[in-house]
């Protein structure tokens, strides 16, 4: 358990940095509904990256049947989970779309580019070898 808290520490901590640090620079240039979409975005993000991780115990050591149900509703709560700031940035005009939709996507961007990156300096360390 403690290396899925690290795992979860290390891309939420990277992601709500960015929002923070994208989201203020929006403040400052007087792009508040971008900020404030792209920080909501990213707070709703990270709580179902953390709440994905840490129901993953509940699917395990149940009969297929129940194993299935659980797995069904986890993922239904969090997909309504995810659909509240969707609505409150169609309802409310202090909230940017498009930036609430990247915010959701923040931490699943933050996995790739890492694993992005390990690959590109993994294949760059073997080219050097040779």
């Amino acid at each position: 358990m403690g290396t899925i808290r690290d795992t979860e520490k290390i891309y939420c901590s990277i992601a709500l940095g960015f929002a923070v640090i994208v989201g203020t620079l929006c403040f400052i240039l007087m792009l508040k509904p971008i900020g404030k979409g792209l920080i909501l975005g990213t707070l709703f993000s990270i709580i179902n990256f953390v709440l994905m991780a840490e129901t993953l115990p509940m699917r395990i050591g149940h009969t297929r049947k129940k194993g299935v149900g659980i797995s069904f509703l986890l993922i239904f709560l969090r997909y309504a989970l995810l659909a509240i700031p969707l609505a409150l940035s169609i309802k409310l005009n202090q909230f940017n779309m498009a930036a609430t939709v990247f915010g959701l996507f923040s931490v699943q961007l933050v996995i790739m580019t890492d694993h992005i990156s390990r690959y590109i300096k993994m294949r760059t360390q073997k080219n050097q070898l040779y």
